[in-house]
């Protein structure tokens, strides 16, 4: 039995269940914005099987919308421009495999049927828990969530695209963004965290016009690699500390 009285069996569950809320909410956000891409992807000339097709085996939003709106830009020619997009927009992916497999553990289907759901919320939700377990329930929670809301909204949009109009007038282009921003916030605590997501945040408007899709993220995201890699601004913030990792996971050397 542990000492700690933050970190009982109630505890515990109780954390649990607030990541499963947590999953849920972002889950609906985010899936609302489903219908935007169906209505969009119909719209730059995709099919509405083509559409939900590609919403249930890609299922990594950034890259769908890279690839639709590049192919509505261009056409059938804008193909390869169109992929290498997407491909650029879904490397952060492997990242966010390697700082998940801890919360998953080991056994290949889990791990195969984690790939599928290992997208920027349900990693978000995870590692904003403290706990191990509420750290896994909020990965599949929110990643399941999205996956079965993303689809039925896509295939919602692609068939009501020409009734709803332009989806950006129902503000459901800043759903996702919003519900990051939820996440994002609580975690602002330190000179650290601020100072890099700042940095992130004006390198990536800086160079979305400029730049192609996929780009800038990649490019914003080598930020928290060299802050991190060196500590800077990190004098102050304890390395693992109880806020950064689960109290109930051991040390993961080697990993991100």
């Amino acid at each position: 039995m542990t000492l700690d009285p933050r970190f009982d069996d109630v505890h515990s569950a109780g954390e649990a269940r607030r990541a499963a809320r947590e999953g849920v909410g972002v889950a609906l956000a985010t899936s609302a914005y489903g219908i935007s891409f169906g209505a969009l992807a119909v719209a730059s000339g995709l099919d509405v099987w083509q559409t939900c097709v590609m919403s249930l085996l890609m299922f990594t939003g950034g890259s769908q919308f890279a690839f639709v709106g590049v192919i509505g830009a261009g056409g059938l020619a804008a193909a390869p421009a169109a992929i290498a997009s997407a491909a650029l927009l879904g490397v952060r992916n492997v990242a966010y495999g390697m700082r998940m497999s801890p919360v998953i553990g080991s056994g290949f289907w889990r791990r195969a049927a984690a790939a599928q759901f290992t997208i920027d919320e349900s990693t978000a939700v995870s590692l904003a828990q403290t706990t191990h377990h509420a750290r896994t329930v909020g990965f599949w929670v929110t990643g399941i969530g999205i996956y079965i809301g993303w689809n039925l909204s896509t295939l919602a949009g692609a068939l009501l695209g020409d009734v709803l109009g332009d989806p950006r007038a129902y503000g459901l282009d800043a759903a996702a963004a919003a519900a990051f921003l939820a996440l994002l916030w609580p975690r602002l605590r330190r000179r650290q965290p601020i100072v890099v997501g700042i940095a992130a945040a004006a390198i990536a408007t800086v160079l979305t016009p400029v730049l192609m899709p996929g780009l800038p993220v990649i490019i914003a995201a080598t930020v928290a690699i060299v802050v991190g890699w060196f500590n800077w601004l990190g004098s102050d913030d304890p390395i693992g500390s109880a806020e950064d990792e689960p109290r109930d996971v051991a040390e993961r050397e080697g990993l991100p």
